[in-house]
């Protein structure tokens, strides 16, 4: 309570949980006190808080805008405080020494191992899934490119398999780690060497994380009923019909099946080799502490959770800055009819050049100015409307009161700045989740959906003017973003305090679901089934015999009296 009269300021607060009341008065002559006042409201709300002394923190990063999400919450977390170790390997793309931010360990790779880099295998990746997409007609041309698409999955866990091996061979890196007292580990779980390292530094786990390794995190960590959870890569909804609910189930078992035959037995040998012969991955993923979701559920379907997972979808988004004066003023020409923004995100830095034509062809028919983040060659047919650049301030740019729309392939960090924002989306889907991505925003009216395989000038140029020009789509949109903005805390503060929440308690087992240590078959009662119905069988084997004998017994009677 603050009460200001005639110079005298009067400030009563109650310090949480401690049962003490402070009054204070003191002589302010005006606007000379202000500093004083601030001083003394700081020390308040520092008493009424929980107090956490900053922490030494090993991060384990993942690549692409996996690691842009770490590297923000690295950003957070060190003004809190805090001091990041950052571990990674010399062949990873974006990860680079950033003194300022964190300590770097690198894990120098030698020979053919050192010559594989995330770089080209995610660039395979995108070209096999830009083939599937555009030479997926037939039935035997989609299993032949989805045969190489898999080959390339498989290239890339042997590649990851390889890391894991130059870190826990590192028997010097291992006794750094070891005599580093950290008290706790920050991983993306998309790479299985964080959660191997926090097993066997036995360290306190927190998650920064949307996949694992075979898919969306929910599916292994929470109940996920598949009535009405869609599997990744399905392209359905919640409201699901019999046959879809049938194609979710058949997905969710060709996917699992892989994931138990194929992948998992590669990080299991290695859990095995490393950690002892009583682990195996699919355990260690599990005893993560605080599992921190990058999802908001105005943006994904609702479905059942789990104690220690916590929500942080968008946590990444920032009120805009003002733009540097060369998009300033190309913004500013744009009069009236306002700015897009288009970009394929971090990984994507260009597209086929009959794809760019495509989409050049329609950006110079239209009135509004086009600022598009491209790094490959230039499309003849570029319009005068159109600026193209390597970089672009993104999130400042669709905060900007001039964007129109938001033209993007549908990966997460985007999705959620534009709904953060409330731009309306024109999705191009190129791979993995953003299909299912963009359909989310699709069926709640924010977006519309274009099948790149099959994409002319004129259905992309139709589908900006329909969201451009039919308000329901930014109005669908501006929906999304208030309620997303009405939280009692915003996400980034919920990640932080959870980070801080392990740290202080040195882990959080008592959120922790007992589920991961069960097998399959206690998890799903099975043995309790075949307990009940061998029971019931020999219960109704008992009674038919007994009523067997009875009869015999009772006929043998009727001929006797005879």
């Amino acid at each position: 309570m603050f009460l200001l009269s005639q110079g005298v300021l009067g400030i009563s607060t109650s310090v949480a949980g401690s049962g003490y009341h402070l009054f204070w008065t003191m002589e302010c002559p005006g606007w000379k006190c202000r500093y004083q006042i601030a001083y003394i409201v700081s020390i308040i709300i520092s008493i009424s808080y929980p107090v956490t002394q900053g922490a030494n923190i090993l991060v384990v990063p993942a690549e692409g805008s996996h690691w842009v999400n770490m590297r923000i919450l690295m950003e957070e977390l060190k003004v809190h405080g805090h001091n990041n170790t950052v571990f990674y390997f010399s062949t990873f793309w974006y990860a680079e020494e950033m003194p300022d931010l964190y300590r770097s360990i690198v894990i120098q790779l030698q020979g053919d191992v050192g010559k594989t880099t995330s770089q080209t295998i995610s660039q395979d990746f995108i070209q096999k899934s830009m083939n599937v997409l555009q030479n997926g007609s037939t039935l035997l041309s989609f299993i032949k490119h989805q045969y190489k698409l898999m080959t390339t999955v498989h290239i890339a866990h042997t590649y990851l398999q390889n890391l894991i091996h130059a870190a826990f061979q590192n028997k010097s890196l291992l006794n750094e780690l070891g005599n580093a007292h950290f008290d706790m580990i920050i991983a993306d779980p998309v790479f299985p060497v964080g959660p191997m390292l926090a097993y066997y530094l036995k360290l306190p786990l927190v998650y920064n994380v949307r996949w694992l390794t075979d898919g969306e995190a929910h599916f292994l960590s929470a109940p996920s009923p598949l009535s009405y959870v869609p599997v990744l890569g399905s392209k359905l909804t919640d409201k699901m019909s019999f046959l879809q609910r049938t194609k979710n189930f058949i997905l969710y078992f060709l996917q699992t099946s892989v994931t138990g035959f194929i992948f998992h037995p590669m990080y299991n040998e290695l859990c095995h080799r490393y950690l002892g012969p009583d682990t195996d991955i699919e355990t260690l993923l599990l005893r993560a502490d605080v599992w921190l979701m990058r999802v908001d559920f105005i943006f994904e379907f609702p479905r059942p959770t789990m104690p220690n997972i916590v929500y942080i979808g968008g946590f990444q988004c920032k009120p805009p800055k003002p733009l540097e004066a060369e998009f300033e003023e190309f913004v500013q020409s744009s009069g009236e009819h306002g700015v897009i923004v288009m970009s394929m995100g971090t990984i994507v830095s260009s597209l086929p050049m009959h794809v760019t034509m495509q989409i050049a062809e329609a950006f110079a028919q239209l009135p509004q100015k086009v600022i598009w983040r491209h790094n490959g060659e230039t499309p003849p047919n570029i319009g005068n409307n159109t600026l193209l650049a390597k970089w672009i301030p993104q999130t400042d740019l669709l905060g900007h009161p001039k964007t129109r729309a938001f033209i993007a392939h549908g990966g997460t960090n985007g999705l959620y700045e534009a709904i953060y924002h409330g731009v309306p989306v024109v999705g191009i889907p190129l791979f993995y989740d953003q299909f299912d991505n963009l359909l989310r925003l699709e069926v709640r009216g924010a977006a519309k959906v274009m099948n790149i395989a099959t994409m002319q000038s004129t259905d992309l140029l139709q589908a900006i003017n329909e969201v451009i020009y039919n308000t329901s789509y930014r109005e669908n949109m501006q929906k999304l973003s208030a309620l997303h903005r009405d939280q009692p805390e915003s996400p980034m503060e919920r990640a932080i305090f959870w980070i801080e929440y392990v740290a202080r308690h040195k882990g959080a087992a008592h959120l922790r679901s007992e589920s991961y240590r069960l097998p399959w078959y206690v998890y799903y009662c099975v043995d309790v089934m075949i307990f009940l119905v061998s029971l019931f069988l020999m219960g109704t084997v008992v009674t038919v015999l007994l009523l067997r004998n009875l009869c015999y017994i009772s006929r043998k009677e009727k001929q006797k009296t005879q």
